[in-house]
This record gives structure tokens, sequence and C-alpha cells, in this order.
């Protein structure tokens, strides 16, 4: 023992000590998980939609229909980009989870949802949970860059198609983007882009960094006319915080440094931010767990009755009544 004592400090800095998973504690909760007596809203699709903002490729995207949805009433429209992910029935996000149950309780409004995945060539392998498309789809390019084209994918390609099979409110307002990492910055970049289109942001761990040049967001949003825009952050002191290997430092890479400093251009230019900074890593974790107070945040100024005697307003959401 006494050898292994004296032999310890000599190999002392070739040991590499095992960091604590600091995403331990981020459990989903009970408003996202299926619920009894909770109506569940249908997963339309897969819906494939060419694409002429990047040509040659195509997005997948699938339909969340929530029981609630009746055709004479305008709905409110929320996307979510990497939407295999958030879709996942085993993820740490299960959005459609989140909307039947605050839905139903009347927390956010009747929405149309949409799980839309990264561009890709017929030849390529659609993303899966497990396996974003960084490496083998168009991700990189349509999420990470700072110009137009993503944003019309959606607005000009997407939206088109969602109108014409489902009635859903023209009103900017009732219109929200989010995603995660890449899928993050992708959703700002469409209400920044469009905000005569979307109004809401929803960023997890959002990579505001210099991938393509998004680590100058907050120079922009201080130096440009403020927009009608609602944006919640979400980032973890874990996350990949601009370290090489060789001990040099990028805080341009660094995505906690970066979510913050975009935190306080908002903020300094009077936008409607909300923001909330955990202890994770890079990953869905403390963003899933929190997914439902993110969407009661964004969809607050949803219309509420007063009226003491609305029964209505008092009671849950029951499925539509079909024809």
């Amino acid at each position: 023992m006494r050898f292994l004592a004296w032999l310890l400090p000599l190999f002392a800095p070739f040991l590499t000590i095992a960091q604590p998973n600091t995403d331990i504690h981020y459990k989903l909760g009970p408003d996202s998980m299926p619920q009894d007596g909770v109506p569940k809203g249908a997963i339309k699709g897969p819906f494939v939609l060419p694409s002429q903002a990047y040509p040659g490729t195509q997005h997948t995207y699938w339909v969340y229909v929530p029981a609630q949805y009746n055709p004479p009433e305008p709905a409110s429209l929320m996307i979510f980009n990497d939407g295999q992910a958030f879709k996942y029935e085993e993820g740490d996000a299960r959005a459609q989870n989140v909307m039947d149950n605050l839905i139903y309780r009347r927390e956010i409004p009747v929405m149309i949802g949409v799980f839309i995945n990264p561009g890709r060539t017929p030849e390529q392998p659609e993303p899966t949970p497990r396996n974003w498309g960084d490496r083998d789809t168009n991700r990189p390019a349509e999420y990470n860059s700072l110009d137009d084209k993503y944003a019309r994918v959606i607005v000009d390609e997407l939206l088109p198609a969602l109108y014409k099979d489902y009635n859903i409110s023209k009103d900017p307002e009732r219109h929200g983007i989010g995603g995660a990492s890449s899928g993050a910055i992708a959703a700002f970049t469409v209400a920044w882009e469009r905000p005569d289109h979307f109004r809401k942001v929803l960023s997890i761990v959002g990579s505001f960094v210099n991938l393509r040049g998004g680590h100058v967001y907050p120079e922009i949003v201080r130096k440009s006319p403020k927009k009608p825009l609602r944006v919640f952050l979400q980032d973890g002191r874990n996350d990949n915080r601009g370290q090489r290997r060789d001990g040099a430092y990028d805080e341009t890479r660094d995505w906690f440094f970066q979510n913050v400093r975009l935190m306080k251009a908002l903020t300094e230019k009077g936008y409607d931010v909300n923001y909330t900074w955990g202890i994770g890593r890079h990953g869905q974790k403390q963003g899933g767990a929190i997914l439902p107070e993110m969407m009661r945040w964004l969809w607050r100024d949803q219309p509420v009755s007063t009226d003491v005697k609305d029964m209505v307003e008092r009671s849950f959401r029951e499925p539509a009544k079909q024809p």
C-alpha cells in the first residue's frame, strides 16, 4: 500500500477523473406523461415536403392534432425542429404528451403541433432520436447558418401545406417554434427573420456559438430594431464550454457563455425573455423536464374569461364533436 501511495503522485497528471452526471436529477414529471382521462391527440404522418430553398432536399414531418381541434375554429401552431427527438415516446421531451395535458387543462390554447426533421436528399438516412443527422443530412447548413433559407422552408413551404389541411390562425402571435441545440438557434433564426409569421421561440441548449457564426447574435440583437418576439432560453453550466483538449479556451464555442450573452442582449433591448440556467450537460434532460413550464410561459397570453358563471372556462377541454 505504501508503494502504491508513493507511485500515485507520479501518475496523477495522467489520470482522468470521472465527471459526475449532472443530468441525473432532471426527471420528467406528470405533465410529460400520458394521464388517465386525458384525451390523446393524433400524430399523423410522416409526410414529405420537397424543398425549393435547398434544392434536391426534402423534409419529413408529422402533425399532432389535439383531440380538441375543431375545424371551424382557428387553432394555434407550435413547430418543433428535430421533430424525431421531440415526439419520441421514450425520449426526453415527449412534446405530444405535454400538449395533451396542458390543452386539456386550458393551460395552453388548442394548437396544431408539427415535428419536422432536418432536410436530407432521398439517398440520405432519416434522422433518428439517436442520430440527429449532423454527419449525414443537411442539418448543419440549415440550422446553424444565419440566413433566411430555413425560414423559407418553414414559412414558404411548410405553412402553405399546413394551411391547406388545417384551420390554423394566421396571427403570428399564435405561432411558436422551438428546438434543442442547433434546432434551437434555427428556431430563433426563423422568428428573427420572419416575425411577421412567428413570435414565440423555445430554446433548449441553443447552439448560439460559432459553428456558422451564431455567436454574433447578441451584437445583432443590440444593433437591430426591437422585434415583437417572446423567447424562453434554457441551458446548463456543464454544456459544451469551449475547452479544447490542448487546454485552450474559445469563448465563441462556449454554449453556456453564449446563451447568457444572448439573454443579456435580449433583456437590455427590452424583449419579452425568460430563461433558466441549470447544471446539466448538452442535451434535452433539463429542457425536457421543464418543457411544460416553458410552454405555459410562452403561451400565457391565450384569451381568458373571468366570468364566474362561465362554466366552460372552468371545465376541462373535452374532445371536439366530430361531424
